[in-house]
């Protein structure tokens, strides 16, 4: 029996049962970032919304690595607006000494400002 272009090419095959079937797997990802709560959410978007992406970067091993880049241009995006907006708007420690309330309110507004502006730009706008 003639080897096929698998076997050529250093493919083995196990047998189970009276199939045999290739070994196959995905190449091992050298070591990525910090894949926190910014890349969790890409990498959903694109599951749902572009599966041909998501199933190119999965099988080709590159996943981690892209989630891993977003995750890190998401999270230094959202600490950036958060720093210019509450400077822009006089959110100081200042205000946080004299008015704990206040700050609280108005930094909850920023960051939730920031997070959106993160989500628009980074996780759902960005291929």
């Amino acid at each position: 029996m003639t080897d096929t272009l698998f076997e050529q090419l250093g493919g083995t095959y196990t047998q189970i049962g009276d199939y045999l079937l290739p070994d196959l797997s995905l190449p091992a990802e050298k070591e990525t970032g910090n894949i926190g709560v910014w890349a969790l959410r890409h990498k959903r978007y694109l599951k749902q919304h572009h599966k041909v992406l998501y199933y190119n970067l999965l099988t080709s091993g590159k996943l981690d690595s892209h989630l891993a880049d977003i995750e890190e241009q998401a999270q230094q995006l959202f600490l950036w607006l958060v720093k210019e907006l509450a400077e822009k708007e006089g959110v100081t420690e200042q205000l946080k000494a004299t008015d704990n309330m206040v700050w609280v309110r108005r930094m909850n507004n920023i960051r939730n400002r920031a997070a959106e502006m993160v989500n628009n730009e980074v996780i759902y706008g960005q291929l």
